[in-house]
């Protein structure tokens, strides 16, 4: 008999009350308590049964039953110590699974990667995670090589939006231009605080990336290229050439960011929401060669 999904208010109290558990709010959790938004979780992220799972945070396992029953193999960090013995019980009909106490920016995801997936294998990240610590996780991710297809996350719609952003919307900004350099970003969808037991406090959004296999633009210095669009972002209502002249006064004098900006083809007089990632390469390029 295939037990009850533990995604039902019902099945998390039980759980919860059985443990004695107590959500701790240091750790942002919330835990998920709707089967229909998980399985629409799993399904967007196109979890198959020869993909490889990588979970965040999987609490007491409500999602990782999800993905579970769909993929290949699920491999699980937590870093609550208190949900290990939860974790054995509630997903132990499922032999698929592997829990890993760790905190997954200290991992050595790559030796763990290698250790329990075959080589090859897709490998989706889907995790619901905790709200004050989604961007580090993100940006470790991406930026660690890692040889995973596509990232899916349960985050702060704000976050997320500002994440998928496009360049003249208001939520366009560095982290867009970040995550975009590595991934493609969609909002696949929002979700309302009501599945969530506790509920949090804001929106929440499942946001997907894929990963590029080559970054969309050009640049010859990556850090340098970083540097520059936060710099360009430093007060949003400033111009560019008033953030660039702040940010890079040890470096460049006016005249010469003045100059760098000609010769980048790129008014003085825009603010940074208003570059596309292409003119940023362009600009940074330009005075990466100036240094």
């Amino acid at each position: 008999m295939e037990q009850k999904a533990i995604a039902t208010p019902k099945r998390t109290k039980e759980i919860l009350d059985k443990y004695s558990f107590a959500f701790k709010k240091s750790l942002g959790q919330n835990f998920l308590i709707d089967v229909n938004v998980l399985e629409n979780i799993v399904e967007k992220a196109g979890v198959d049964e020869e993909s490889g799972v990588i979970e965040i945070g999987p609490g007491i396992g409500a999602l990782t039953e999800q993905l579970a029953k769909k993929a290949d193999k699920v491999l699980a960090f937590e870093i609550d110590q208190r949900l290990l013995p939860i974790l054995n019980d509630t997903l132990e009909p499922y032999e698929n699974i592997r829990i890993v106490h760790e905190d997954i920016l200290k991992a050595n995801v790559h030796e763990v990667i290698e250790e329990y997936f075959q080589e090859g294998q897709p490998i989706h990240v889907v995790a619901n995670l905790p709200y004050y610590i989604t961007t580090p996780i993100l940006m470790n991710l991406l930026m660690d090589n890692l040889p995973i297809t596509s990232i899916n996350v349960m985050i702060q719609k704000e976050v997320a939006d500002r994440m998928a952003a496009e360049p003249g919307s208001k939520s366009y900004g560095s982290l867009s231009i970040a995550v975009q350099y590595y991934t493609e970003a969609s909002v696949v969808m929002d979700v309302p605080k009501t599945v969530f037991m506790p509920q949090p406090n804001v929106g929440s959004a499942i946001l997907r990336l894929v990963m590029r296999e080559e970054p969309p633009v050009q640049v010859d210095n990556e850090p340098f290229y970083f540097d520059l669009v936060r710099a360009s972002f430093g007060q949003r209502r400033k111009t560019l050439m008033n953030n660039l002249s702040r940010h890079f006064k040890d470096r460049f004098s006016k005249d010469e960011i003045r100059e760098g900006l000609e010769e980048a083809s790129i008014e003085g007089g825009r603010r940074g929401e208003s570059l596309s990632m292409a003119e940023f390469a362009r600009l940074a390029n330009t005075f990466y060669s100036m240094l």
